[in-house]
């Protein structure tokens, strides 16, 4: 049975997989498009650039974060003037930090199912009178349908996991920034192995159901398309 402080940690988790998930699809999937058109040094660049994260020790990239994000950093002073508090130590914070995290997770599947509509098909419907909505909406978005879908579980069960990045941003604050996997990291430290054991149990049990669910309905879709 789970305590009330690890209940707030689970659901903090799971709202922090599923925030950041949807607003990188949706920033990311027009960067994505642009790089599955062609092959050039300046997009080879940017497909660079959106990979660090996996190379990357989560510290560094948390300790760049960290510097943005704090009180009296440029990017927090513009914030200010905007009405927003400095993003450091708040659960918007993580927010941001998850989604830079998780780039490559959310671009690289978008890339590669967009690669896949032919150019030609475009070109042809073009001719036919469609305009760039008919466009996404009829023929891109439908066969890219399982590349976001990909995408979308890939990131959500990458953030799951979190844990350098998002304790370097978001403090280890009870209640606001404590995820599941800092509360398992506590237990660690404080020797309570049993609590630990089971909040871990409870990730990888709910990590390997998103993951299977994700490969079940992969292999349907493409049962679907052979038929």
């Amino acid at each position: 049975m789970l305590y009330p402080a690890e209940w707030q940690a689970l659901w903090l988790t799971v709202k922090l997989a599923l925030l950041s998930s949807f607003f990188l699809l949706l920033l990311t999937a027009p960067l994505a498009w642009w790089l599955s058109r062609g092959q050039s040094t300046g997009r080879n660049a940017i497909n660079a650039l959106l990979t660090l994260p996996l190379v990357l020790p989560p510290t560094v990239l948390g300790f760049y974060l960290v510097l943005l994000l704090s009180p009296d950093s440029w990017f927090s002073q513009l914030l200010r003037l905007a009405g927003i508090e400095a993003l450091a130590f708040r659960f918007e914070g993580l927010v941001l930090a998850s989604m830079l995290y998780s780039l490559p997770f959310v671009v690289q599947p978008l890339q590669q199912g967009f690669a896949q509509i032919a150019q030609e098909l475009l070109d042809q419907n073009r001719a036919l009178g469609a305009n760039s909505w008919q466009l996404m909406t009829q023929l891109i978005w439908p066969l890219s349908r399982p590349a976001l879908f990909s995408a979308f579980i890939l990131s959500f069960a990458h953030t799951l996991g979190e844990f350098g990045i998002v304790l370097m941003i978001g403090g280890n604050i009870p209640g606001q920034t404590q995820l599941l996997s800092m509360l398992i990291y506590d237990q660690v430290e404080s020797l309570n192995y049993a609590r630990a054991h089971l909040l871990s149990g409870l990730l990888l049990l709910f990590s390997f159901s998103v993951l299977f669910w994700l490969y079940q309905q992969q292999r349907g879709q493409q049962q679907r398309g052979h038929k």
